[in-house]
């Protein structure tokens, strides 16, 4: 049992230092080779801050474990809206007037309704992996095509005075960091479900999926407290999409993911009602105060309550 606590501990360490330097290393990576900031900012860190979901998943899939891969998903895109906008809303409030993320939201909202229908007709395979891989293909097409110039002061991680021989070396740190984290919170987290009889899927709702989401809320805080709060918000609409189509879409092609029918009967529910409560504040301007802040926070609780 300590064992296990270790290995999962480890894991989380590993990938939240992994997911840092690999987005420092790739990002200044790619911009000393020229590619515009804002293309930088859409791709290579839209996949760097979900490398950490994306090698837990890989790895459960792999491991056999793929309740687990399905569960981490599912579970940080609930743990997003609840958790990190919760606590960003309660520390110092998210002004929404003026963003534009209207768009974002109803790709987020399209592709979470994909994962529902694909869920209800499980298991999801190949097939459907490469749909999910196509659709995030026509994403990215979309949003490159409407970016708009972006300072590389902007973009997480950008560094520039740093040397080749440091990007190197954030570079080796993140792809050894990431695949270690992601293999010992993955043995240590299926040992506790088994341990303690929860199913892996509940595992993978809870445990693995805050686990992995913890860059998020470290950059969403860091952004709060820096007056950028409202960048929380991008952020999370994202890496929400972002875990549907790419995370998703790469482990479903890896290996096919049964949906366990108590994911069927509650959670794929409680993800799409989390991402649609974005609605009010991205469409009517509503300011995410403390109070809204301290709800979401009761929600995910209440939400937990219910699942264990």
């Amino acid at each position: 049992m300590i064992v296990d606590l270790l290995f999962v501990l480890a894991g989380i360490g590993l990938l939240v230092v992994g997911g840092d330097r690999l987005i420092r290393g790739a990002v200044n990576l790619s911009l000393r080779l020229g590619i515009a900031p804002a293309i930088v900012g859409l791709t290579v860190v839209a996949f760097g801050t979900s490398a950490p979901e994306l090698l837990v998943s890989v790895s459960a899939a792999l491991n056999g474990t793929t309740d687990i891969a399905l569960g981490n998903v599912v579970g940080s895109n609930i743990a997003n809206v609840l958790i990190i906008l919760g606590f960003c809303a309660a520390v110092t409030g998210i002004p929404t007037r003026g963003l534009d993320l209207r768009e974002s939201w109803v790709m987020m909202m399209a592709a979470s309704a994909a994962l529902v229908l694909l869920a209800l007709l499980a298991p999801i395979g190949r097939l459907d992996g490469l749909l999910l891989l196509v659709m995030l293909g026509l994403v990215l097409w979309r949003q490159l095509s409407t970016a708009e110039p972006a300072a590389e002061t902007e973009l997480e991680g950008a560094d520039a005075k740093a040397s080749r021989r440091m990007i190197a070396v954030w570079l080796a740190m993140g792809l050894v960091a990431l695949p270690l984290g992601a293999q010992l919170l993955v043995t240590g987290a299926a040992d506790i479900a088994r341990l303690f009889g929860v199913s892996e899927a509940v595992i993978g709702l809870t445990l693995v999926a805050v686990g992995t989401s913890l860059p998020e809320l470290a950059a969403s805080l860091a952004s709060a407290r820096a007056g950028r709060a409202d960048m929380a918000l991008g952020n999370v609409v994202g890496s929400n999409l972002f875990n549907i189509l790419a995370i998703l879409g790469i482990t479903a092609v890896i290996a096919p993911l049964p949906v366990p029918r108590e994911m069927i009967r509650l959670d794929i529910w409680v993800m799409l009602a989390s991402s649609a409560l974005l609605y009010p504040f991205l469409f009517r301007g509503l300011r995410m105060g403390k109070r809204v802040g301290l709800a979401l926070i009761a929600l995910y609780a209440a939400y937990l309550m219910v699942l264990l």
